[in-house]
């Protein structure tokens, strides 16, 4: 049941937010009582930590699974957003934003957990694109992998990015290509613009 209970509330607060969901929402949809999610769990704010890290940790196993394919590293870093905007339906609730502003202990935590996650994966894809020289060998790996984070943190920003001006998969498009454009070499850049061309809706 408690697993029962955990994918019912992460798919309601995928697709309206932590903060409107509520746990009568939740025993609405599963067809059970708010008693026995509080069998399971004491409070909403248990939930949705618990709710939070299990996404996390399948997401985190669908990265891995992608890098472990080995693909072309541009390639890659397409697949790994097209699995991340399918599984986080397209963002359209903007969960991470309103974890940030609802329930900040447990954004700081799983910020945490991501950067520990995202730190090695980008590292890996930018040293694979450099020994196929498709980036540049004189990007510092660090810098380039700690802003990469942090601005995937920031476009999820609504208060910097509306939602009225700005669709979640478009800023996701216009910043992998911002990144990309940034450390490709004249190959890299020929298979990025070749790939947008070609994906182009």
């Amino acid at each position: 049941m408690r697993e029962k209970i955990l994918i019912g509330a992460t798919d309601l607060f995928l697709n309206y937010g932590f903060k409107s969901v509520t746990m009568d929402d939740i025993a609405n949809k599963l067809g059970i009582s708010k008693k026995t999610i509080y069998q399971h769990f004491d409070n909403k704010t248990k939930l949705v930590q618990a709710s939070t890290l299990q996404l996390f940790e399948f997401i985190s196993e669908g990265i891995n699974h992608i890098c472990a394919l080995e693909k072309n590293p541009i390639e890659e870093i397409y697949s790994i957003k097209q699995f991340i905007m399918e599984h986080l339906k397209n963002e359209k609730s903007s969960p991470q934003y309103q974890l940030q502003k609802y329930y900040p202990r447990i954004f700081k935590t799983l910020k945490e957990k991501q950067f520990c996650t995202m730190q090695d994966c980008v590292t890996n894809n930018l040293n694979r694109g450099i020994q196929l020289g498709l980036y540049r060998d004189t990007i510092h790996m660090d810098f380039i992998s700690r802003i990469y984070f942090n601005a995937m943190i920031v476009i999820k920003d609504k208060d910097l990015f509306p939602e009225d001006k700005f669709s979640m998969p478009m800023l996701m498009n216009n910043y992998l290509e911002y990144h990309l454009r940034g450390i490709c070499t004249p190959k890299g850049l020929e298979i990025v613009t070749n790939y947008i061309n070609s994906n182009q809706s």
